[in-house]
């Protein structure tokens, strides 16, 4: 199982940057290029809920489920 972030496909939509982003949503460029990246490992209610008020989207837009990328050791 794979939750994919799809920020960079919202932001080029929203014509808005990365850096842009930070700013807007008050969160470090680092924090959130681990996000970007798909390297995180959580995420806080309040900066998902701080990203979609910014890119007026929904959190479906920016993050997918792939049950198609499944571990073996997963079974």
């Amino acid at each position: 199982m794979a939750v994919l972030v799809r920020l960079d496909e919202v932001l080029q939509a929203r014509r808005m940057t990365l850096t842009e982003l930070a700013q807007a949503v008050d969160i470090t460029l680092a924090n959130l290029s681990i996000l970007k990246t798909g390297k995180a490992r959580a995420i806080r209610f309040t900066t998902l809920d701080a990203i979609c008020r910014v890119l007026e989207c929904q959190p479906g837009d920016i993050l997918v489920h792939s049950p198609a990328d499944m571990d073996e050791s997963d079974d």
